[in-house]
């Protein structure tokens, strides 16, 4: 199913750029996360709690991060498996300067679930991976202000 989302944050687009770069970052930044460990650079292991509707589980998997242009866009890859199902999740991410020191994100990707997720929660799916998107894109904004100090 495609996702798309619109985003503006307080902090300049470098400020932005630097955080979502930052491991700890998005470790903090991401909803439900547990753990994000970096592998190698840009390519990290994750285990993460997820719900749909009723249906919670834990996962794991992975988050990898390529085809970057600093400090304009990047592709996030997010791959998981768990007792609940499996979830998959591609998404390209664009900074854009919007003035009065905010950044514009745009979002436009794909997911998926499978296995009980999938059963259960199909039609809640989309919501989910919204409100998901929402919260992680909140968090990084309180990180580039706290930051600022």
């Amino acid at each position: 199913m495609e996702i798309t989302g619109e985003f503006k944050i307080k902090g300049d687009r470098q400020e932005v750029w630097d955080v979502l770069n930052d491991p700890d970052a998005l470790e903090k930044a991401i909803p439900g996360a547990d753990k994000l460990i970096e592998e190698s650079p840009d390519h990290y292991k994750a285990e993460m709690s997820v719900g749909v509707g009723m249906i919670r589980g834990r996962f794991g998997g992975s988050v990898v991060v390529q085809d970057k242009v600093e400090p304009e866009s990047y592709r996030m890859t997010v791959d998981g498996k768990g007792g609940a199902g499996w979830l998959r999740g591609d998404g390209q991410i664009q900074l854009t300067e919007s003035g009065s020191g905010q950044t514009q994100i745009s979002v436009a990707g794909d997911a998926s679930v499978g296995g009980l997720l999938a059963r259960v929660g199909q039609r809640m799916v989309r919501n989910v991976a919204n409100s998901l998107m929402k919260q992680f894109f909140q968090n990084i904004e309180k990180q580039v202000v706290a930051r600022r100090g």
